[in-house]
């Protein structure tokens, strides 16, 4: 008998596990590329990714509202609860036969996502928080995320937009490179890593107010601590935009020292 998800966390869970399978599945096949806008493009494998996240969900949730990265809206009009589904993050990494991708399924109640699941396809691990603390899960148990910033290390988003005139600035600024060791894996699950202590922080531009790429990864490093703001440490999703997602206040501090010495 199939065990029945009841819980929207637990739906959410679900439903990065089932795609999780479907991505490992497709791993290393012959691979159709669909053309985005400019040079972005999806994969058989992302299309059938969303596809079973949103089996998953309708079948659960029939009321509720949909937003996904490929299909984009569909569901329940005017419902207050929109499901956010990016469901391969880091395509470019996936075509290529490199294992750093993630799926995101965030539920956003009004304005607030109160349940949120990112899974790690090739690690066997989804990161999730129902809002009363972050979680990462193997094998059907849960541990509590704990953040840690000794690591030093920075993960940073190079694709536009970027929050300075180019990327190398912030890798030069004082206070970032005499501190830091910066990494760039070009996709969502590194935000993740800030909050199980595998990334001191991570840093992007842009306005991610409605992001499907973010809203999970956001909502987990919350859950577990993480101090996450704009890039001028003032509430996230208000100008100028973009995000500092920190494991704790003094590593928060530095990057937000060093950001705003660039601006």
């Amino acid at each position: 008998m199939e065990t029945v998800h009841h819980t929207d966390v637990e739906i959410a869970i679900h439903a990065t596990e089932v795609a999780s399978e479907v991505i490992r599945s497709a791993f290393h096949t012959p691979l159709t590329r669909y053309a985005k806008v400019g040079d972005d493009f999806a994969t058989q494998a992302d299309l059938a990714a969303e596809k079973a996240i949103l089996d998953v969900l309708a079948a659960a949730c029939p009321g509720d509202r949909f937003l996904a990265e490929e299909s984009g809206v569909s569901g329940a009009v005017g419902s207050d609860r929109t499901w956010m589904i990016d469901p391969l993050c880091g395509t470019r990494n996936f075509a290529v036969g490199t294992p750093s991708v993630a799926v995101n399924v965030a539920l956003r109640t009004g304005s607030t996502v109160t349940a949120a699941a990112v899974g790690a396809p090739f690690a066997d691990e989804v990161l999730w928080t129902d809002g009363d603390g972050a979680f990462a899960r193997h094998d059907g148990t849960d541990e509590r995320l704990q953040p840690n910033a000794d690591n030093l290390l920075v993960d940073i988003n190079l694709d536009d937009p970027f929050p300075w005139s180019t990327p190398a600035q912030l890798l030069d600024a004082p206070g970032f490179a005499d501190v830091f060791h910066p990494r760039a894996h070009s996709t969502s699950l590194t935000l993740v890593w800030v909050a199980s202590g595998r990334r001191a922080a991570y840093v992007t531009g842009g306005d991610l107010s409605d992001s499907v790429h973010f809203a999970a990864a956001i909502a987990v490093c919350q859950a577990a601590g993480c101090v996450v703001t704009n890039l001028a440490g003032q509430p996230l999703h208000t100008e100028p935009h973009g995000l500092i997602a920190a494991a704790d206040r003094e590593t928060h501090a530095r990057l937000v020292a060093a950001i705003a010495a660039l601006r």
